[in-house]
């Protein structure tokens, strides 16, 4: 288990590792970024390359059978984000592989599960094949309006707490349809190449998705709005934001009609 500096969750658990980029959010991914650097240390998860096209050094999609495991040695209740390098629903992923990662989850209900992917598709298409415990929450990226319908994927999903995950945000999303989503995460974009981030945009998001009783989580505003307003980093802190977007809730602060019960 690792802890996690990601504002929205507590743990990490990393069945697999590696990915291939799929699209326009992918573009600066972190993780190949990062998975480049773990190989260099010799971190044995991160040996094998992925394609120099989609993926890169150490970054190939690996199945790590010894890891599967880990959350049943967890007494301690957390929030873990699943495949944080990785996308468990990516299309090497085997369907067994998947339902053993889903068996693990289901057996330890003290947890809470967050599974983010862009595969919205294959979410949808092998959803009847799996059970789905209470305990799983299960989100897709949009990073700008081209890929709205994976939101429509996702409410095919019987999954406890449906959410979206806006980050990198790189563009408006006006056709984004946030009714059945519970929970919405959004961000800029971090580093060297990052894209601008419009306030305007999160404004949007923030209206219309709390508009149909979904919780705001405002992860940050990104390098570049961090850049030009003399903010260090990426604006991860909230006290450097304008204050009406200075919003954080979880899912479970917002009451079975939408109404905010705490943030």
């Amino acid at each position: 288990m690792a802890t996690s500096s990601i504002e929205w969750t507590e743990a990490t658990w990393n069945p697999t590792t590696g990915c291939d980029r799929i699209s326009a959010g992918c573009d600066n991914c972190y993780a190949l970024t990062l998975a480049r650097r773990l190989k260099a240390m010799g971190q044995s998860k991160y040996q094998l390359d992925g394609s120099a096209r989609t993926s890169g050094p150490g970054f190939a999609l690996t199945l790590h059978d010894d890891a599967i495991g880990i959350p049943l040695k967890w007494n301690r209740p957390r929030v873990v984000f699943v495949n944080s390098m990785s996308d468990l629903f990516h299309e090497d992923v085997p369907m067994d592989f998947i339902r053993r990662v889903f068996d693990v989850m289901i057996a330890t209900p003290q947890h809470t599960y967050q599974v983010l992917t862009k595969r919205s598709k294959r979410l949808a298409r092998t959803a009847p094949k799996l059970e789905w415990p209470e305990n799983l929450w299960v989100g897709v990226s949009v990073e700008d309006d081209r890929y709205a319908f994976r939101a429509d994927h996702l409410r095919e999903v019987p999954a406890a707490v449906r959410f979206l995950s806006v980050e990198p945000l790189v563009g408006p999303v006006p056709s984004l349809d946030f009714s059945g989503i519970g929970w919405v995460i959004v961000g800029g974009e971090s580093g060297h190449h990052a894209r601008r981030l419009c306030l305007d945009w999160v404004a949007d998001i923030w209206e219309r998705s709390t508009a149909v009783g979904a919780a705001f989580f405002l992860k940050q505003l990104g390098s570049v709005w961090a850049r030009e307003n003399g903010v260090r980093g990426k604006a991860h802190h909230m006290d450097d934001w304008p204050m009406e977007l200075r919003v954080r809730q979880m899912p479970a602060d917002i009451g079975a009609v939408g109404e905010l019960v705490a943030t």
